[in-house]
Parts: C-alpha cells; sequence; structure tokens
C-alpha cells in the first residue's frame, strides 16, 4: 500500500510542479508539460514492479500512436479560448480529439495497427 501512496505522491506532485511553474512562465511551462514525464513515470513504476519487457515495451509503442491523434488539440484550444472562454474551448478541443483518435484508429487498422 504504501507503494501505492508513493506511486501517487510523486506523480501528483509532477503535475503540480508543472502547473506551478507554468504560472510563472508560458514557455518553461509548455516545455516542461510537453516532456513525456507521465509516460516515463509510468515506465519506471512498469519497470520497478518487474512487468514483462514486452509489455513496457508495448507501452510505449501504443503511446507514440496515441499522442499523434491528440497534438491539433494544442492549436485548437488556444484558437477558440478567447472567442468561446475556457470550458467551451476545452470541451470542443477534447470533441475534436475523440474524433481524430477515432479517425486515426481506423486508418491506422488498413495499416495493420489496431488502436481500439
Amino acid at each position: 500500500m504504501s507503494w501505492l501512496i508513493t506511486k501517487y505522491l510523486v506523480t501528483a506532485g509532477l503535475v503540480v510542479a508543472i502547473s506551478e511553474l507554468a504560472k510563472r512562465s508560458d514557455k518553461l511551462g509548455g516545455l516542461i508539460a510537453a516532456l513525456p514525464f507521465v509516460t516515463l513515470l509510468t515506465l519506471i513504476w512498469l519497470h520497478i514492479e518487474q512487468q514483462p519487457q514486452e509489455k513496457i515495451a508495448s507501452h510505449a509503442w501504443y503511446t507514440f500512436w496515441y499522442v499523434l491523434p491528440t497534438l491539433p488539440m494544442f492549436l485548437v484550444f488556444p484558437a477558440l479560448l478567447s472567442r468561446l472562454g475556457f470550458w467551451p474551448a476545452l470541451i470542443l478541443s477534447a470533441l475534436l480529439t475523440i474524433a481524430l483518435f477515432a479517425g486515426f484508429a481506423l486508418i491506422m487498422r488498413r495499416f495493420g495497427v489496431h488502436l481500439l
């Protein structure tokens, strides 16, 4: 149980630290947030928990494919924010990401990559 609490604290601490940094510097906060810290932590947690290498490699491989359809959100959200406000922009950006992911998954299936 203490290991699980440690994982939560480290992971949550990272998210809080990034959001605090973003308050002070948009550019530095964006740079740090763009780094795959959560994925790196996940890979570390899987390794420490002695998961098979195949599972760890598979996680990294799928993460690559899942990131691609999320990228347009980072352009759409700022464009919608000033026009619609925070919550509508966030919701529409999330819906767009879901739609792009579904379409991307269908396209990738034709190439033998099964994301869903």
